[in-house]
């Protein structure tokens, strides 16, 4: 799946969004890429987990033994990793706002594993999720994601295979710009900031 044919499932699906948003990050933009949306549809998800397969070389997906995503966002799409790679999907959950594994999830010492999220716009959640991975034996291989926002400068520590890359401009919330400052902000993500 090309980046072109991603993007228009996110189009297609209305999920290309338009305003005044809060990212998860903290940081605002005029663009928002709804990954809930896009991937309601079992249809459209599973299209996107076989592209996203399609961007790890085949070494690498010989290699992965389990697929991990941080809640809420990485459920779905890891899920459907899972799926893709035919191998099991487990997700870490923050209940307390830390990353764990929970529902009688595990991982052997030494498994290895392909990270998956919806977004990585600075990486800091990858590298939270990973670390509780890591702490419960995890090899982590590489990371997907559906979404890479941080215009290639999320460094996450492993190779990182996104299906597309949106360069949106990111502001700080004290440096908006003036006709975006004239929007009121709304949150369209799952995590408080």
């Amino acid at each position: 799946m090309t980046e072109d044919e991603a993007l228009a499932e996110f189009r297609a699906a209305g999920a290309l969004l338009e305003g005044h948003f809060i990212l998860s990050s903290g940081k605002r933009s005029a663009n928002y890429l709804q990954c809930a949306r896009v991937l309601m549809n079992p249809e459209r998800a599973s299209a996107l987990a076989r592209g996203l397969a399609q961007k790890l070389p085949r070494e690498l997906r010989n290699e992965i033994e389990a697929v991990i995503s941080p809640a809420m966002g990485g459920i779905i799409i890891g899920h459907e990793m899972g799926r893709a790679l035919g191998v099991d999907a487990m997700f870490l959950e923050r209940p307390e706002g830390t990353f764990e594994l929970r529902r009688g999830f595990s991982l052997r010492k030494g498994a290895k594993v392909l990270m998956v999220e919806d977004v990585v716009t600075t990486g800091l959640s990858s590298r939270q999720a990973m670390d509780a991975a890591r702490a419960e034996g995890a090899e982590i291989l590489a990371e997907v994601a559906l979404v890479d926002r941080s215009a290639g400068e999320a460094d996450l520590g492993v190779p990182f295979y996104p299906l597309v890359q949106i360069n949106f401009p990111v502001y700080d919330p004290e440096d908006l710009p003036p006709e975006l400052a004239a929007i009121p902000a709304i949150k369209p993500g799952s995590r408080k900031v």
